[in-house]
């Protein structure tokens, strides 16, 4: 039997073995907060000339290749942010940015730490976190999440960088690794992302999903993660609507 709740176009699904997670863990950028428009408005109050939605875009082109870099073992372990901080050295005169000095680029690259949370991300959060425990389980590194947090006001629990597991999601030791520090199974835990790809990654190693769509992630044009592509625990258009959900989940049993 499974239980089916709908509410406004909103579908929530629980499978019958499944139980109300002790941990929700979140991808961050995307899922939780907003990095392209956030990138825009920083960058424009910085300097309102250079070409900062095409900046934004190619910086996060360069994300996964610059982490390829470590997974394959062709350059040591490095923070995202020091992976940022050279992808930004290489992009900037390319958009407008030429000629700035090392404290500029080191202010740029900083944005990452003041991206602002997408409206429904801090109320769900803390309806989530009276249920459960609730943290990132990103693969931004430890003092680039509590700046963020700090500055969007999240209400983390816990902070989970890549930097505590010396690994990138979809390494397996990201996932295992993060039930493992707070003494859980991985079904006891739920991944709560907007990108597919990382939730099956997790649904791979018996943990828990939810999947949030964000569809102007990637602005207007998106073409990707604009549905849920994989038997998700719940799939869901907001983190205050997986809260509702699991509100409701829990109150049939």
């Amino acid at each position: 039997m499974l239980l089916f709740y709908k509410k406004e176009g909103l579908a929530c699904l629980l499978g019958p073995a499944l139980m109300t997670p002790k941990a929700i863990l979140f991808d961050t950028f995307g899922t939780v907060v907003d990095w392209r428009g956030s990138l825009i408005r920083l960058g424009q109050a910085f300097r309102a000339d250079a070409d900062w939605p095409g900046l934004a875009n190619a910086w996060r082109a360069a994300y996964t290749p610059s982490m390829n870099d470590v997974r394959s073992g062709a350059r040591p372990w490095t923070r995202l942010e020091v992976l940022q901080r050279e992808s930004l050295a290489g992009l900037a005169p390319r958009f407008g940015l030429a000629g700035l000095s090392d404290d500029a680029l080191d202010l740029v690259n900083g944005f990452w730490r003041r991206l602002s949370p997408w409206p429904d991300a801090v109320p769900g959060l803390t309806r989530l976190r009276e249920r459960c425990v609730i943290g990132p389980l990103s693969n931004g590194d430890t003092a680039l999440l509590v700046g963020m947090a700090r500055s969007a006001g999240l209400p983390w629990d816990t902070v989970l960088g890549s930097d505590v597991f010396g690994h990138f999601k979809p390494d397996p030791e990201t996932y295992l690794g993060a039930c493992r520090l707070l003494a859980l199974e991985p079904g006891e835990v739920m991944l709560c992302a907007a990108h597919n790809g990382d939730l099956a990654a997790a649904q791979k190693h018996g943990m828990q999903t939810a999947f949030v769509v964000r569809p102007t992630e990637y602005g207007a044009g998106q073409t990707t993660d604009l549905r849920p592509e994989g038997n998700w625990t719940y799939s869901v258009d907001s983190i205050d609507a997986l809260a509702g959900c699991l509100s409701k989940a829990s109150a049939s049993f």
